[in-house]
């Protein structure tokens, strides 16, 4: 069972946001850089000096500075207030792309489903998803809620490990939930976490965040799902190239929907085989639900398999470790984390 979930608010400017959000996770962060490299060592096929990844990291470091500089600004100020190098507190945004894809062969990586308020009769939009992930990362688990100075809105993020953002909501209504799609190369640029803060950060709905995430440099491969009142759309990114699939009500697992990326898909057999199993299942469970169905419901669907991923005790393998149910019409986060059939749903409210 979880305690309470760790909870940021803060609102300045993007160094005074960083500030705010290393001060109050400083230990937990401190611990879990110092914690086998971000548990990075438990995961590579060998172990990695801090030193070895400092190259990878400043040209990390440099693209985000010239795409998003508010959140280079704000990953200083993390580092200023968890007491981090400026390099450490980058790597806390890197993990997944310094992981890569082919060196941690994938077992899976999150379902994700919304209904916009379009599908719903005049209902609220809800998104809805499992987090898997490797490394045992649901003791990293926190939420941030973030108003930056001279931005109209406020955002709603789920974070671990330091993370600036994962997935969320904001105060204009999108919500934007992710999962994995492995393909193509993974090079410096922006990582998907990021862009999906900067998304929440600048835009209003789903058309602007569509508009606005094709001028970003993404570093790698990933579907995005983004969903306000009218829309609900899934957006895949294979090396520079986007695609999407819409629908009143959309679902999203881990092996590319668009057929002219399906070729270019490199998720293994055995992760594709769930994968399908998952997207079934969301599927089916959205064509049961009714209009009006409560969080709960959206819960009972992502705390059952094949959605839920149990542990099986290797550190190295995805489980999900939290899921969430977003309603961006009324500011709500509800979290669930580890595995959500064994704990009890938090709620999160914009400010």
């Amino acid at each position: 069972m979880h305690g309470p979930i760790p909870f940021v608010r803060a609102e300045g400017d993007p160094y005074a946001l960083g500030l705010r959000h290393g001060q109050e996770r400083a230990a937990d962060l401190r611990a879990f850089v110092g914690d086998s490299l971000c548990r990075l060592n438990l995961l590579l096929p060998r172990p990695v000096e801090e030193a070895e990844l400092a190259p990878a990291v400043a040209a990390y470091r440099a693209a985000i500075e010239a795409a998003v500089p508010d959140l280079a600004a704000e990953t200083e100020g993390l580092a200023a207030g968890a007491g981090l190098s400026v390099g450490q507190a980058y790597l806390l945004q890197l993990r997944r792309e310094i992981m890569g894809y082919r060196k941690v062969p994938t077992a899976g990586d999150c379902t994700t489903y919304a209904r916009s308020g379009a599908a719903l009769a005049g209902q609220e939009p809800v998104l809805a998803q499992t987090v898997d992930l490797n490394g045992n990362l649901d003791d990293q688990i926190a939420v941030l809620d973030l108003a930056r100075t001279g931005s109209p809105r406020r955002s709603l993020l789920l974070s671990f490990g330091g993370l600036l953002g994962y997935l969320g909501l904001n105060s204009s209504g999108l919500a934007v939930g992710l999962n994995l799609v492995v393909g193509g190369r993974w090079r410096p640029g922006v990582p998907p976490y990021l862009a999906i803060r900067h998304l929440l950060d600048s835009a209003d709905d789903v058309d602007g965040a569509l508009a606005l995430l094709r001028t970003l440099p993404l570093a790698s491969s990933r579907s995005l799902t983004l969903c306000d009142a009218r829309r609900a759309v899934c957006v895949e990114h294979l090396d520079g190239e986007w695609r999407q699939t819409e629908g009143p009500q959309t679902a999203h697992t881990n092996h590319f929907l668009d057929p002219d990326f399906a070729a270019g898909d490199e998720l293994n057999v055995f992760a594709r085989r769930s994968s399908v199993k998952r997207l079934d299942a969301a599927r089916a469970a959205l064509a049961s639900l009714a209009a009006d169905a409560g969080v709960e419901e959206h819960f009972a669907v992502l705390s059952a398999p094949p959605v839920c991923v149990p542990a099986n005790g290797d550190v190295r393998r995805e489980r999900t470790v939290a899921a969430a149910v977003l309603l961006p019409g009324s500011g709500e986060l509800h979290l669930r984390p580890g595995d959500p059939s064994k704990s009890p749903t938090q709620v999160f409210r914009l400010s």
